[in-house]
């Protein structure tokens, strides 16, 4: 009997560094309104994600992937990159 695999959580968001080695930090904003006064806030979640080349820069807008553990704060790799900052 094949177990399957559960479907991979993805998220697109911004790189917002790319000091550490092959590793890059992602910025994925999302507009929440408020419950109470109907005004919209801005919600950043970063997430530390595996680039195994080093090919991305600070601004791109990448695709990223969950996947197994890859050190204490790692745990979603680089899939593509969407668009190259200007």
């Amino acid at each position: 009997m094949e177990e399957k695999r559960n479907l991979r959580k993805e998220r697109v968001g911004v790189v917002t560094s790319n000091k550490m080695d092959k590793s890059i930090v992602v910025a994925q904003v999302t507009r929440v309104k408020h419950p109470l006064y109907g005004k919209f806030v801005l919600k950043t979640k970063k997430f530390v994600a595996h680039d195994e080349t080093n090919d991305c820069n600070i601004g791109d807008t990448v695709r990223i992937s969950e996947t197994r553990p890859l050190s204490k704060s790692k745990c979603w790799r680089l899939v593509e990159i969407l668009e190259r900052a200007k």
